[in-house]
């Protein structure tokens, strides 16, 4: 890769240096143990916090067992040990779900399609206990949405959060989470692969690409090759890449591409379909920091036309993969609340720039002459915040609207109280 796509990392804690140079270890090859100025001063307990925040911990065990260095603790790799171990548990109980789910789901006519989960840990890691899952991602059809919510309640789940007033939440958001008490299994169930109102292709394009996994013996259908891959750039982008194990898992997919650049032409023209016309833009950001932090070799990178937008995106993503060490040192919440709104603001062009700027103008800033139209706009918006606040009975919804801004306002000032509260207690 040209030196212009070099990032400045001189900011990263030595505990995620350490992180970053065992993930660029391969499986057969051990930490250069020369680099005896990579175990110095770690803070153990820093080192584990981040492992976990990152969900890397399987990929960094795996590695770590394998040396034998006396600089790291025995305590560290029987942490690592426990957890690996607990996660192996987890990937099973979720891996068995998934193929009760697909089946169920298969034998009533819905086509559903595995986003994330261990479908994806088994095709990119080779291993399900190397890739971390909380619960199971599935894509559906809207018109499939009340049929899946029936057969999951008879199926022994229960809806999380309830349904927004008047149905809203069909519109606001893309997904829906269940929970199986008994189980303790969390089913998110998308009729959209990211928030509105962003660009992606339809249902019929996904399923017409899909393939079907080896993992287990009932069919599991999960995304393309270059579905994946696009909706994986997109979901790490909109997330700020602030998780290690995004960017692992686009390590993998390209390092499972033969030639990146023969596939460059299709990759930009899926990836107009699920980022819009600069979808190079987020592709290069996330090219240029696995480059960059676990040195995946990218071959065809300037036919993408990565250029300095991407640069600059690719670096703010590397203060987001900082977050947790920087809030802990030096990082103000002012400080990476500024942060968060100019890595949002980046990502959109436009018309969108345009809203977005009105949003944070009137959010953060509200004056005595945006303040009220900020209230006004929160008017035509329930929440399920409103529904926590006041619960009201179906036929009583429509009154959301206009308890919106008193529901908001409430809120916020039992908010103002606790954090007072809290400073209260921290200065004594």
């Amino acid at each position: 890769m040209d030196n212009h796509f070099i990032l400045d990392t001189n900011f990263l804690s030595k505990e995620l240096r350490l992180i970053l140079e065992i993930l660029k270890t391969e499986n057969d090859i051990n930490i250069n143990l020369n680099r005896q100025d990579l175990f110095k001063e770690i803070d153990w307990s820093i080192f584990l916090y981040l492992v976990k925040h990152h969900r890397v911990y399987p990929v960094i065990y795996s590695k770590i067992k394998k040396i034998n260095e006396k600089s790291i603790p025995s305590f560290v790799v029987q942490t690592l040990y426990q957890e690996y171990k607990k996660n192996t548990f987890q990937m099973l109980r979720l891996s068995g779900e998934m193929e009760r789910v697909s089946q169920i789901f298969k034998e009533n006519q819905i086509s559903l399609l595995f986003l994330k989960g261990p479908v994806i840990a088994d095709h990119l890691y080779g291993d399900i206990s190397l890739r971390t899952s909380k619960d199971l991602d599935v894509l559906i059809q809207k018109k499939d949405l009340e049929t899946v919510e029936k057969l999951l309640v008879n199926f022994g789940y229960k809806k999380v959060v309830d349904s927004m007033a008047l149905d809203c939440w069909k519109w606001r958001h893309h997904h829906v989470t269940y929970y199986h008490s008994k189980k303790m299994i969390e089913i998110e169930v998308h009729w959209r692969l990211h928030p509105p109102p962003m660009k992606e292709p339809e249902f019929n394009e996904l399923w017409n690409r899909k393939r079907v996994s080896k993992l287990t013996t009932y069919p599991v259908n999960f995304l393309g090759e270059e579905d994946l891959f696009l909706y994986l750039v997109a979901h790490g982008t909109r997330h700020g890449w602030f998780r290690l194990r995004w960017l692992t898992d686009i390590d993998r997919i390209v390092k499972g591409i033969n030639n990146m650049e023969n596939n460059n032409t299709l990759m930009e023209e899926y990836g107009t379909i699920h980022l819009g016309k600069h979808a190079h833009l987020f592709v290069g950001q996330a090219l240029i920091l696995i480059s960059n932090l676990i040195n995946t070799p990218i071959n065809g990178v300037p036919t993408i036309r990565v250029g300095k937008r991407s640069i600059r995106l690719a670096q703010m993503g590397i203060f987001y993969i900082n977050e947790m060490v920087q809030k802990q040192t030096s990082c103000s919440e002012l400080e990476f609340s500024n942060y968060k709104k100019n890595h949002i603001f980046s990502l959109v062009f436009k018309l969108y720039k345009f809203f977005f700027a009105i949003y944070y103008q009137l959010l953060l800033k509200p004056n005595f002459v945006n303040k009220g139209l900020f209230i006004l706009m929160l008017c035509f918006f329930p929440s399920p915040g409103d529904l926590k606040t006041l619960k009201l009975p179906k036929s009583l919804q429509f009154l959301y609207f206009p308890l919106r801004p008193f529901l908001w306002a409430w809120r916020m000032t039992k908010n103002m109280k606790v954090e007072l509260l809290k400073r209260d207690l921290v200065n004594k």
